[in-house]
């Protein structure tokens, strides 16, 4: 199906007054461990969701503040993260995005990343290059974990034993790299090595909405997304990710698998 990105796009954008309501970001439930939902992301989840199925009545959606039994993750799916970045939001940390892929038969083919503190549209579609604000961008050229900024991501289902083993992964990357980074959201990290911010990024245990749009944006930028055992992951279902510039992915496999 031919996707009209210009009407996306206004979707898309169009959540700016949500994102800035403070009444709306404090009601909070706790869905679980430290795990939060605002007003703010079921009101963009449904405004996105409702303007979305008017323009592609056809077309299934998978999203973070729904239920998603029956959805056929082998038809044509959106993948919607409405607030990457709730915590975020809720602390009025400024670093939070709203996160659509659109996934064809299996095959991401189009996604899209609202910042909307910085004004910043990130956007690819399958074979035709990423932009922010329609200008091009591309991954950084370092080539050793030496020269990189590394970022990475923690989330309330890996406390205990697997984030020990992340922050005694990111403990030896310290000694080794320019320095860490930790955003609290996963869209705003792809993007940033995307970009060139960033070298690499490793979170564990990520969701369909955290990262498929993402996933496209960095690989059109140049850059590379897999497993953490190398492998590329199936956007349609959850899994650990490594994102980087494509240069260090090696390098950065050997220190998660250490």
């Amino acid at each position: 199906m031919k996707i009209d990105r210009d009407k996306v796009v206004e979707v898309v954008t169009n959540i700016t007054d949500l994102f800035s309501n403070h009444e709306k970001a404090e009601h909070i439930k706790e869905k679980g461990v430290q795990d939060y939902v605002t007003e703010v992301d079921t009101s963009v989840q449904k405004r996105v969701t409702q303007k979305l199925k008017e323009l592609y009545p056809s077309v299934q959606m998978l999203g973070e503040e729904k239920d998603n039994t029956g959805v056929d993750r082998d038809g044509d799916l959106w993948i919607l993260d409405p607030v990457d970045g709730t915590t975020n939001l809720i602390r009025d940390f400024r670093c939070s995005a709203l996160s659509l892929g659109y996934v064809e038969e299996g095959e991401l083919k189009y996604g899209v990343i609202f910042d909307p503190y910085h004004n910043e549209l990130y956007e690819a579609e399958k074979g035709k290059g990423a932009t922010v604000n329609s200008k091009p961008i591309h991954v950084s050229s370092a080539d050793t974990i030496h020269d990189s900024l590394i970022a990475f991501g923690t989330n309330p289902y890996t406390k205990g034993e697997e984030s020990d083993k992340d922050f005694e992964i990111v403990r030896k990357l310290f000694h080794e790299c320019i320095d860490i980074r930790r955003m609290g959201a996963a869209s705003i990290d792809l993007i940033y090595v995307a970009t060139g911010r960033t070298e690499a990024f490793f979170e564990r245990l990520l969701r369909p909405w955290d990262f498929a749009a993402g996933m496209l944006i960095l690989e059109e930028a140049g850059g590379e997304v897999v497993d953490f055992n190398g492998k590329r992951p199936d956007p349609r279902y959850n899994s650990s990710i490594l994102a980087t510039n494509g240069r260090i992915t090696k390098k950065m496999l050997d220190y998660l698998d250490g």
